[in-house]
């Protein structure tokens, strides 16, 4: 190839780059939203289970108290005492069901790591390409 046909290359080659650049763009974004997807249906089904463990949980709770108060009072614990016993359990479950629930929604398990991985990388490559 002589000098005048690599010059006449030169807007060929940034054309092409540039449309690579493009496509680039575009199947980051594609990832980015396939990834924030699947991120909110878990933070979807960690609020499936907050609700479930709620519905599920409170008139189970309600009569294991009661048999508790009933019990403690039975082993001669004064019934007020037995009650707030009792309901100090029924906290306990409650935070313990809360905590589960909230770690769904921590910022480490709603990170889009692999689109931000994949992006790290396609700088990296644009970085050596511009060399």
């Amino acid at each position: 190839m002589t000098l005048s046909n690599d010059v006449r290359e030169i807007p060929r080659l940034f054309g092409d780059a540039v449309e690579q650049l493009g496509k680039l763009v575009r199947n980051e974004a594609q990832l980015a939203q396939a990834e924030l997807t699947q991120k909110v249906t878990q933070a979807g089904i960690g609020a499936a289970y907050i609700a479930g463990a709620a519905m599920l949980a409170v008139p189970v709770l309600v009569l294991a108290l009661i048999a508790l108060a009933l019990w403690l009072g039975q082993m001669g614990i004064n019934p007020a005492v037995a009650h707030l016993i009792a309901a100090a359990v029924g906290l306990a479950v409650s935070v313990t069901l809360a905590l589960v629930g909230k770690s769904y929604f921590t910022p480490a398990n709603l990170t889009p790591k692999v689109t931000l991985r994949q992006v790290e990388k396609d700088v990296a490559a644009v970085k050596e390409m511009a060399r």
